[in-house]
């Protein structure tokens, strides 16, 4: 993999936030969370699920009545009032051909706060509004999709089989011609930052390939960008590369851990990530002391 970085747990280590004891949970960062849908709710309940399990202080789910009760009904710590936050996950979960009023009014408010930013799924259309750093998780085809937008409906715009031949040369290039970071999601996960960072995650059993392993995935980052809200401010797209590229591995291990060689579902990802960041912690202790 020519220019490309292989990332694993050494590299992943130090991109865990870890509390002290003056940390209270404004401190720890928060997560603001525009997800789901009445036709996708478990998406919602799946990213907040994961977010919460991945390391921070509190979640602000903003999204859709119905998909709010669901996501209330698995986390009831979860806040579903507005206040500020130091990151936003969108679009996990949403149709931007059926969008509704209300729906694209929290996006729109979501991408205009300037905050950093993980941009999934049903709001991968509007990327061009968000006013803070971004990363985006598309799939082959959902990045076909962004490209085809960005080219005015190019007849000889790329495809997702376009995609699948090349996966990394084209992460690359749409971050280019995006102005975002790309991970680019696949048995191997790209993750390209603009005039920067390239990376390469191959982590997780092929079982990871299951209905809302993507939202889990987009959890965990939603919740390590909020936990590194300070450091993206100094640097943004190498630090949202690398927390980008520690979240593939995360996404993974924690995939590994929940299957041991037998078939998972998304929850199960989800609930094996304190494991999977206990064991980076733990690598990162004794790495310290030598």
């Amino acid at each position: 993999m020519d220019n490309w970085q292989s990332w694993g747990a050494v590299e992943s280590a130090r991109w865990i936030a870890v509390p002290g004891v003056a940390s209270d949970k404004y401190t720890r960062g928060v997560l603001g969370v525009v997800t789901g849908s009445d036709l996708y709710p478990g998406a919602a309940v799946l990213g907040v699920e994961a977010a919460a399990r991945t390391g921070l202080g509190m979640i602000r789910y903003l999204g859709a009545k119905g998909a709010a009760a669901e996501v209330l009904r698995r986390r009831p710590e979860a806040v579903t009032a507005p206040g500020r936050v130091q990151a936003w996950l969108v679009g996990s979960g949403m149709d931007a051909s059926q969008r509704p009023a209300d729906d694209a009014h929290r996006l729109h408010a979501a991408l205009a706060d300037g905050v950093p930013t993980v941009v999934d799924a049903g709001a991968l259309d509007l990327v061009g509004r968000a006013t803070g750093a971004v990363v985006i998780t598309p799939h082959y085809r959902e990045l076909a999709g962004v490209l085809a937008g960005a080219a005015d409906d190019d007849p000889d715009a790329v495809t997702a089989d376009d995609i699948a031949a090349d996966p990394g040369a084209w992460a690359a290039r749409a971050s280019e011609s995006l102005g975002v970071t790309v991970l680019l999601k696949g048995h191997t996960t790209y993750v390209a930052a603009p005039g920067g960072a390239r990376y390469a995650v191959t982590a997780g059993p092929a079982w990871l390939a299951t209905a809302g392993s993507g939202d889990v995935l987009g959890g965990v980052l939603g919740a390590l960008v909020a936990t590194h809200a300070d450091e993206i401010a100094e640097a943004p797209a190498s630090t949202v590369a690398a927390l980008a590229a520690t979240a593939a591995y995360l996404h993974g291990r924690a995939g590994e851990l929940a299957s041991r060689g037998g078939p998972i579902v998304a929850l199960d990802i989800a609930e094996a990530l304190p494991d999977a960041v206990r064991e980076l912690l733990t690598s990162r202790t004794e790495a310290e002391k030598g």
